[in-house]
Formats: C-alpha cells, structure tokens, sequence
C-alpha cells in the first residue's frame, strides 16, 4: 500500500469566512493556521500547499483571554540603531485591527516560502464587508 501524494494541480481550493466577534485571537489564529495549511483534509501533504483560503470579517471585535488586553505588546524595528518600536495591543486594535490576526497566523505557519505562499490566501478585514462575493465562501464555525 503507498502513500497518497497530492500534487498541486490536483488540489481543490474552498473559500471560508470566519467572523472574528468575540473570538480569542489564540484559539482563532490556531484554526485558521490548520485551515490555511491544509491539515483538514484527508489529503494533506506536508510539503505541498492543499490548504484553502480564509476571509476573517470584523477583526476589530476579536478578543484576548485574561489580562493580556492591558498588557500584551508588538515590536518592531526600523533598522536604525535604537530603532526598537513598540505599540500597544488597544491601540493597534483601533489603528490597524487586521495586522494583529495577520501577524497571530502567520507565527503559526511554517517558516518557509511555503508558509508565505500558505499565508497569501489569508484575508482580513476590519468590519462585515469583503470583496470576495464572487468566491462563494461558505461560513465556517469554529470550534469551542
């Protein structure tokens, strides 16, 4: 008996909306990560993208668990020496609400040039609305 290899002509993309209201950014990020990479499926490869694509709708909603709303931090750097920036959770969820799910999945890819191809069929938005009518996306619950 052989192992089944998916090829990547052979996989079927799906589009799925995630609503992100209430959600905890954790436990959401760590779905849709499964979801992006494929492991849903019965025909998984690790080395082959078979994932489906993901549209988060009302980012600006979603949640943190305990104390981490006061809290948690992001960094980044621009390079110059003494450059270290910091911004805080609350702020960057009334700035730019769709960067803090982005940057939560794209921790939880792999590291590679396959998890950037994975990460390019992530879509966040900060309210209701998408542009992805055409796309047939089907509503996916999550669990717990």
């Amino acid at each position: 008996m052989k192992c089944y290899q998916a090829k990547p002509a052979e996989v079927e993309r799906k589009w799925y909306i995630i609503d992100a209201t209430d959600q905890i950014l954790g436990r959401m990020s760590s779905e849709i990560a499964h979801i992006l990479r494929g492991k849903h499926k019965p025909t998984y490869t690790p080395h082959v993208d078979t994932g489906d694509c993901i549209v988060v709708i009302n980012a600006e909603k979603v949640k943190l668990s305990a104390n981490k709303m006061n809290k948690k931090k992001y960094y980044h750097h621009t390079g110059y020496p003494g450059g270290l920036k910091e911004i805080d959770f609350k702020v960057m969820l009334q700035k730019k609400p769709e960067r803090i799910i982005e940057k939560a999945v794209k921790g939880m890819l792999p590291h590679n040039k396959l998890g950037a191809q994975m990460y390019t069929k992530l879509k966040v938005y900060r309210g209701p609305e998408h542009p992805h009518e055409a796309q047939k996306p089907e509503i996916w619950e999550l669990r717990g």
